[in-house]
């Protein structure tokens, strides 16, 4: 068959149901194959709508997602969703077509190296060079993308070799012996780590997105649950442990509360659990968490120690890790009594600095109410987006997730135009679910045309959209600690996203009465098909608390 058609097979054999993808000169013998390949395929407007909504699919699922694009821009035009999954460990396979291998190296039409351009993003990339290394590429890829620590592969098909006649076999293993991730962990230094907590006084159990894609949340939940341990999770861990929950300590990190940021800081042992310590968390790297020693769980290698010194690393899967702790931990019979003052101090910090903010006295939408707003009308109950900025952190403050896998956001790269895409993907692979994007009126721009792709095939997402006028909190940064010079950051009243909605086929709202807000919500989410809503809030709010960049947790404001 032609290795166009064996790629088809191939995707069938690893269970793709779903593909998104913008057709091209480079890519035209796959899309030939697709037209009775058997599997859906999702024409999105702009290729990077398309690897957003393949991460989303990702995300939602735990399956992998898988987007196409042409050569030369169509490639180019997914770095971003590439880089996003790279820095999300999001379980990805990107297909590029390629010029013909022929013209490769002569700046042909539509040439670009996107191999070396995609070499510091991706988790491995295959270049083929003979038509008969497609299906298995493609099985490889897959491999790769959903074991170890999950991330984005790209195979790039030179458009003559995806034309060729191939033998296709269906392959039945892959066998890489130079890639084999450590899942297991050390059982002594698990011991020891357990042995740690059960002395410990002020532990805190601090997860990260890891523990989701591990699909380790039940375990982990049982693992805190074991104890009074204090709880804390990163913007992408979110619904690893249940919200909200009296050892739950909230969101840790620049827009975390000032319990779960207090604690850090005087804690004397931190578990991490498929975290990576990054600046969003750690602040002034020099005086984070000065009296604390670490346990770092996580399943890549190269996380344990590089920002701060691990003194009992382990190395492996969060699933195949945290059960066996719990074992450990709870033959030890540790005494619960001991971290008595511990949640007496917690407890002082969360009376005197819960998450608040001035409602408004009138009608006036206050940005914090909406998402309130969306929590009630939802019941919770939603998958939900979210683009990059102010709105992002106030939903992951206000929306009291409980479960995994449903928040979708850009955490790593913190990529504007991500939200609409990716809850069209997790909707996609979720169809049973309402699936809502939490939008900022600056974002929503940047990938706005695949309100198309959902009006076209019938995908019913639910886009509200923040809209105070401004990039927030660009704006914000601007008037902390810029002297209020507010340079470029206003967006106006434009454009008029009700008519918008209106001329891509979708249902547009706009809603300016905090009175009616959560039925008017309810509305939206019973309206048919897709619906963009326009939801005018308060101008200029800041989202706090916030610990200044650069600075400790102990310093943060508001």
């Amino acid at each position: 068959m032609r290795a166009a058609d064996a790629l088809m097979e191939a995707l069938k054999a690893e269970g793709v149901e779903v593909v998104f993808g913008l057709p091209g000169g480079a890519n035209l013998p796959t899309y030939d194959a697709i037209y009775d390949g058997g599997i859906r395929h999702i024409l999105v407007r702009h290729e990077a709508g398309g690897g957003h909504a393949a991460e989303g699919y990702a995300k939602a699922t735990g399956r992998v997602g898988v987007a196409l694009g042409t050569s030369g821009p169509g490639a180019t035009n997914l770095v971003t969703p590439i880089c996003d999954a790279m820095l999300d460990s999001v379980p990805t396979v990107f297909l590029t077509g390629q010029v013909r291998t022929e013209l490769i190296g002569t700046d042909g039409f539509q040439e670009c190296d996107t191999g070396g351009i995609t070499m510091p993003i991706v988790k491995h990339s295959f270049m083929v060079q003979d038509p008969r290394e497609i299906p298995q590429a493609v099985h490889e890829a897959f491999y790769l993308a959903r074991s170890g620590r999950p991330g984005p592969v790209l195979v790039d098909i030179p458009q003559d070799l995806s034309r060729a006649d191939i033998e296709y076999e269906p392959a039945t293993s892959v066998s890489l012996p130079g890639y084999q991730p450590t899942t297991e962990g050390n059982q002594k230094q698990i011991r020891l780590a357990a042995k740690a907590l059960a002395n410990s006084r002020r532990p805190v159990i601090y997860g990260g997105g890891g523990i989701v894609n591990a699909g380790a949340a039940a375990e982990f939940t049982e693992f805190c649950l074991a104890d009074r341990f204090p709880v804390t999770l990163t913007v992408m861990g979110l619904g690893a442990f249940p919200a909200p929950h009296e050892q739950w300590l909230g969101m840790l990190g620049m827009h975390g509360t000032r319990a779960a940021n207090y604690a850090m800081d005087e804690a004397d042992l931190i578990c991490a659990i498929g975290a990576r310590f990054d600046d969003r968390i750690t602040g002034k790297l020099s005086e984070f968490a000065p009296r604390a020693k670490f346990i770092h769980i996580d399943v890549d290698p190269a996380e344990i120690s590089k920002n701060v010194p691990a003194h009992i690393p382990i190395v492996g899967d969060a699933k195949n890790i945290v059960p066996r702790l719990l074992a450990e931990y709870r033959a030890l019979e540790p005494d619960r009594a001991r971290l008595d003052d511990w949640w007496e101090r917690i407890q002082h910090w969360q009376r005197q600095h819960p998450l608040r903010y001035d409602d408004s006295a009138d009608s006036e939408i206050k940005p914090q109410y909406m998402v309130q707003a969306l929590y009630e009308a939802t019941g919770g109950d939603a998958i939900v987006s979210s683009d990059v900025g102010q709105h992002q952190m106030w939903t992951a403050q206000y929306f009291h997730f409980s479960r995994p896998r449903r928040w979708i956001n850009s955490g790593g790269l913190g990529t504007m135009g991500f939200g609409l895409p990716a809850a069209m993907g997790a909707q996609v692979g979720c169809p049973d679910q309402l699936v809502c994007c939490m939008a900022g009126d600056g974002s929503v721009q940047m990938n706005m045309q695949e309100l198309a792709t959902c009006a076209q095939e019938g995908i019913p997402i639910k886009v509200f959209i923040m809209n105070n006028g401004y990039l927030g909190m660009v704006r914000q940064w601007q008037e902390l600690f810029w002297d209020r010079r507010y340079s470029q950051v206003h967006m106006g009243s434009y454009p008029d996203f009700v008519k918008l909605a209106d001329a891509y086929g979708a249902t547009g709202m706009r809603f300016e009465d905090k009175k009616t807000l959560v039925e008017d919500m309810r509305q939206a989410i019973d309206t048919e098909g897709p619906v963009l809503v326009d939801v005018r809030v308060t101008q200029e709010e800041n989202t706090y608390p916030m610990i200044p960049a650069g600075q400790a947790a102990r310093d943060m404001v508001g």
